[in-house]
C-alpha cells in the first residue's frame, strides 16, 4: 500500500454507516487475498480467484445493473449512506477496475508457479509441430462442426449476445477488394466443449499442458470465412442485467410467470463489457455502440472469465498435493449410536455442524421419514437444491406411498429458477403438494416438519437450518442444523406452514421469530433488552455471525446499545453498512470477517441477557431484504447443552487470527496485528471435539 493509500485509508468516517456496495468489493477482495495467499495450496487459490470472477459477475448483473436503471431513470436521491446513485457508480467504476488488474495480477501470479509444477498454459504459437497436429484434427473433428460464424451488416442484424459467453469480434476485409470500410463478424465459443485443451504428452511425463479453445479458433478462423481476409480477432465478453422483474399479483400462474421472465433475462440491457486488451478501434466501436455502453467496459490482460479455474482444478489429475486435503465429514455421533432419528429427538435434541459433520444425517432423517409407517406427514421449504438431490427422491417416494406430503419451493430463488421449476413439477407429477409461497415474499427460512402417529397422539419432529437443503453445498458452507422434538417448535413450525400455505390470522408464537411479521420488531427489543442490562449493571453482551449487515434500523439500535454499555462482536462475512470503533458511536462494536476454506455461511444470534444467555439459530441476515421481503426464521436454541456447543463455535471465531479481518472506521479490512500463537477457526472446527464443549465465551477484545 503505497503512502497516498494509506492517507486516504485512514481519512475520518463522512457518515455512521458504510456503502453496501462498496463494502461488498472489500469483501471480494478479501477473496482475492486467499488466492494470494501463499500458505493455500495453489489450486486452492486458483478456486478462490474462479470465485472472484464469478462474484462480480453475480454483483455486476444484480446489483450495478440496478443502479445504472436508476441513473437512467434519473433518480438523484442519496441512501442512508450519502450516494446518489452516480456517485456510487464513479466510485465502483474505480474499485471494480482495480480489483480486476489485481485479479489478473494475481492470475500470471499463479500462472508461473502452475508452470514450476508441470502444468502450463501454452500459447498456439509455441505448439510442437506434433501438438499442433493434433489440435488441428481436434479442431477439425469436434470444434469446427459447431462453430456458427455471424456476420453483421445490413441485411443481418447483430445477433443476440448471451450474457457471459465468450466471442470472438472478428474484423475482415475482402481479399482483392479495394474496399475501406472493413466486415464485421462475431463468433460464440463452444461453452460446451473443454475451455482448456489437453495436449498429448508422454505416458510416463508428469507435465500436463494446455491451449485455450479461443486461441484455437482464432489461429483457424480463416476456415470460418473463405474469401475474407481476417484483420483482427479479439475476445469479448457481455453481462447483461439479470434480475427479475415479476408481477407475482398480476400473475394467473406464478410457474408460468417466472418462466416468462428467465426468457426475458437473455435479451437483459446490457451492464458491463469485457474486451480482450488490445482489441481493435472498429471492433470496439461496434461493440458499444451495439451494447451503448461507454463506461462499464473493461480491457482484460488475460483470459476472459477466469471463472474457468474451479472447473479446471476440478478436472485435474495426478496433482492431489496442490490442494487441500480432502475432509471426510463425521456423521453425528448421536445418529450413528441409534440410527432411529424419532427415538434420539425423543430424548434429547441434536445440533450437526457442516460441512465437518455430514449433510448424510438431513438426508437419512427425510429418508426414513419416507418409509416409516407411522409418519403422516413430511413439509419442508426449499430454496436451493442440488442437482440431484437425495431428498427430492426421498419426498416423492413418500407422496407416492400415500404420505401427505407438503413442499413450500421458491422459485424465485435466484440464478436457480430453472432448476427449482424443474423439481417443482418432478414433485408435483409424484404427488406432492407444491406451494409457490405468498405473494410478494420469498421463501427463504429452512425448516422441515415430519407429522408422526405415536399411540394415540401426534408427534411434531422439526428440522430448523441456517443453510439450504442442498448436499453439494453443505460440503462447501458452514452451516447448523437443529434437529428437535420440542413441543412448542413443533406447534410454531405447523403454523408456520398453515401460513405459507394456507389462510391463518395473527398468531402469537411460542418459540420461532417470523420475518416479515414479528422479526424486525423482535430484533429490536432483544437488542434494546442487552443495553437495559447493561445500564442497570448487569451483564450485557450481544454476538452475532450473520453473512451481511446492512438494515439502518438494525445499525441504529446497535449503536444505542454500544452507547449504553453493551459488548457487542459481529461476525459479519460479507456485506457491512455498521462502522465500528467510532468515538462516542460504536467504540464498544467490533465487526470481523472471516473467509477460509469454507464459505462461512451460518446466522447466530447470542444474546447475555443479564446472565441468562439466549441463542438463536436463523435463515435470516441483518438485511431489510430478509427482514421485510422475505419469510424468515429465528430458532431459540431451548437446549442447554447445545446452546453451549453453540457458545463455543463462536468462540472458534472470536479467537481466529488467521483468516480473520477487522473492519476499520474508514471502511477497510485489516489482518490482526498480535503476537498470539496462530489460531484457525475452520482447522480446529474440524475436531469436534473442540465446539462440542461447554467452556464459557471469553472476555470482548477490542479492535480499532
Amino acid at each position: 500500500m503505497n503512502a497516498e493509500e494509506k492517507k486516504n485509508n485512514h481519512s475520518s468516517p463522512a457518515t455512521a454507516y458504510l456503502n453496501r456496495d462498496l463494502s461488498w468489493i472489500e469483501f471480494n477482495r478479501r477473496v482475492l487475498l486467499e488466492a494470494q495467499d501463499l500458505d493455500n495450496p495453489l489450486m486452492e487459490r486458483a478456486k478462490f480467484l474462479a470465485i472472484v470472477s464469478s462474484n462480480l459477475d453475480e454483483f455486476i448483473s444484480v446489483r450495478v445493473a440496478g443502479i445504472q436503471d436508476q441513473i437512467r431513470a434519473g433518480y438523484t436521491k442519496k441512501d442512508f449512506t450519502g450516494y446518489t446513485p452516480s456517485g456510487l457508480y464513479k466510485r465502483l467504476i474505480k474499485r471494480v477496475t482495480k480489483i480486476i488488474a489485481d485479479q489478473y495480477r494475481t492470475f500470471r501470479d499463479i500462472s508461473r508457479h502452475l508452470h514450476k509444477e508441470g502444468i502450463v498454459f501454452v500459447n498456439y504459437e509455441d505448439l510442437t509441430h506434433a501438438q499442433e497436429l493434433s489440435i488441428e484434427q481436434y479442431y477439425r473433428d469436434i470444434i469446427f462442426p459447431v462453430l456458427t460464424p455471424m456476420a453483421v451488416d445490413q441485411s443481418r442484424p447483430f445477433p443476440l449476445v448471451h450474457s457471459q459467453f465468450i466471442y470472438l469480434a472478428v474484423v475482415l476485409t475482402r481479399k482483392n477488394s479495394q474496399e475501406e470500410e472493413p466486415y464485421f463478424a462475431i463468433l460464440q465459443i463452444p461453452s460446451n466443449l473443454p475451455r482448456c485443451i489437453p495436449l498429448p504428452h508422454r505416458s510416463n511425463s508428469k507435465k500436463r499442458q494446455f491451449v485455450f479453445i479461443e486461441d484455437v479458433i482464432r489461429h483457424h478462423i480463416q476456415t470460418l470465412f473463405s474469401g475474407y481476409e481476417p484483420v483482427a480477432v479479439s475476445e469479448f465478453r457481455l453481462t447483461r442485467n439479470s434480475d427479475l422483474t415479476i408481477d407475482e399479483e398480476g400473475a394467473e400462474d406464478l410457474l408460468e410467470e417466472i418462466e416468462k421472465e428467465l426468457r426475458k433475462r437473455r435479451r437483459g440491457v446490457p451492464a458491463r463489457l469485457e474486451v480482450q486488451k488490445g482489441i481493435h478501434p472498429y471492433a470496439l466501436e461496434q461493440l458499444q455502440a451495439e451494447f451503448e455502453l461507454e463506461d462499464f467496459v473493461f480491457e482484460i490482460d488475460g483470459p476472459l472469465d477466469l471463472g474457468f479455474l474451479r472447473g479446471f482444478a476440478g478436472s485435474l489429475k495426478g496433482f492431489s498435493y496442490l490442494f487441500d486435503a480432502p475432509i471426510v465429514p463425521q456423521y453425528p455421533a448421536e445418529f450413528e449410536e441409534n440410527e432411529d432419528f424419532f427415538e434420539v429427538l425423543r430424548e434429547r435434541d441434536v445440533l450437526v455442524y457442516h460441512p465437518y459433520e455430514s449433510f448424510d444425517a438431513m438426508s437419512d432423517f427425510i429418508i426414513q421419514a419416507s418409509e416409516d409407517e407411522h409418519v403422516m406427514a413430511i413439509k419442508m421449504t426449499l430454496y436451493r437444491v442440488s442437482g440431484n438431490s437425495p431428498l427430492i427422491t426421498a419426498l416423492a417416494n413418500a407422496a407416492e406411498s400415500g404420505k401427505q406430503v407438503t413442499v413450500v419451493v421458491e422459485l424465485k430463488a435466484r440464478f436457480d429458477e430453472e432448476r427449482n421449476i424443474a423439481w417443482a413439477r418432478k414433485l408435483e407429477q409424484s404427488g406432492c403438494h407444491v406451494v409457490y409461497g405468498l405473494v410478494g415474499l420469498k421463501t427463504h427460512a429452512k425448516v422441515t416438519l415430519i407429522v408422526r402417529q405415536e399411540g394415540n397422539e401426534l408427534r411434531r419432529y422439526v428440522h430448523v437450518g441456517t443453510g439450504n437443503y442442498n448436499d453439494s453445498t453443505a460440503k462447501a458452507y458452514t452451516d447448523l442444523s437443529l434437529f428437535t422434538a420440542n413441543n412448542e417448535i413443533g406447534l410454531d413450525a405447523s403454523e408456520l406452514f398453515n401460513q405459507m400455505t394456507g389462510y391463518s390470522a395473527n398468531y402469537d408464537w411460542n418459540a420461532f421469530i417470523v420475518a416479515p411479521t414479528n422479526m424486525s420488531l423482535s430484533l429490536q427489543k432483544l437488542i434494546l433488552r442487552e443495553a437495559e442490562h447493561a445500564a442497570a449493571g448487569r451483564p450485557a453482551r450481544i454476538i452475532a455471525k450473520m453473512n451481511s449487515l446492512s438494515n439502518q434500523e438494525v445499525i441504529d439500535s446497535l449503536y444505542s446499545a454500544a452507547q449504553a454499555g453493551v459488548s457487542i462482536d459481529l461476525i459479519v462475512r460479507g456485506v457491512c453498512c455498521l462502522r465500528p470503533g467510532i468515538e462516542g458511536l460504536s467504540e464498544r462494536i467490533t465487526v470481523r470477517s472471516i473467509v477460509d476454506r469454507f464459505l462461512e455461511h451460518s446466522r447466530i444470534y447470542y444474546f447475555e441477557n443479564g446472565g441468562k444467555p439466549e441463542v438463536y439459530l436463523s435463515s435470516a441476515d441483518w438485511m431489510t431484504r430478509n427482514l421485510t421481503r422475505r419469510i424468515e426464521l429465528m430458532c431459540p436454541v431451548l437446549d442447554s447443552g447445545i446452546r453451549k456447543q453453540i457458545v463455543k463455535i463462536l468462540d472458534l471465531s472470536l479467537k481466529d487470527n488467521v483468516k480473520a479481518s477487522f473492519l476499520q472506521p474508514n471502511g477497510y479490512y485489516e489482518r490482526p496485528d498480535d503476537k498470539k500463537a496462530p489460531f484457525r477457526s475452520q482447522l480446529a472446527a474440524l475436531e469436534v471435539s473442540h465446539w462440542k464443549g461447554s467452556r464459557a465465551l471469553p472476555s470482548p477484545t477490542k479492535h480499532s
